[in-house]
């Protein structure tokens, strides 16, 4: 089977840089499903789980928080405000920005960014969304 070169890249590091058969990303208009020879493409990412599988079946999960994505011929490239991989994921500290983040937004003072708290909140919610849907499924394999 033909396979992809997928890159995720933040401004911290290297994320990912793998062969895989099929990516999934929460694109900005819904989840899209890219496979080798995919037409070119550049589009938005929303907060989410990035799946791709490996040639031999192996599954690997990503949480991104945003960011862009562009295929190329073969090649996927992942341009993350953040990613980490879904064994990464801190639930205690998640949980604890979720908290945080809803406290600023129940409770603004005068120089509490709104936005920013909704960023953070929709960022810990994302993440421990991730985390509990491995949690209860181990891995649901893409189809």
């Amino acid at each position: 089977m033909a396979v992809l070169q997928l890159e995720v890249i933040t401004a911290e590091r290297a994320v990912l840089r793998e062969e895989v058969e099929i990516v999934v990303a929460p694109g900005s208009e819904g989840e899209l499903g890219i496979l080798p020879h995919h037409a070119p493409l550049l589009t938005g990412l929303q907060p989410g789980e990035l799946r791709a599988r490996k040639p031999g079946g192996e599954e690997v999960v990503l949480v991104v928080t945003g960011g862009f994505l562009e295929v190329l011929p073969n090649r996927v490239i992942v341009l993350a405000d953040a990613a980490e991989h879904v064994e990464e994921i801190d639930v205690a500290r998640a949980e604890e920005a979720r908290r945080r983040a809803q406290e600023r937004l129940l409770h603004p003072e005068p120089q509490v960014d709104l936005a920013r708290a909704q960023a953070s909140l929709q960022r810990a919610l994302v993440r421990l969304r991730v985390a509990e849907r491995r949690r209860r499924r181990g891995t649901s394999p893409i189809t």
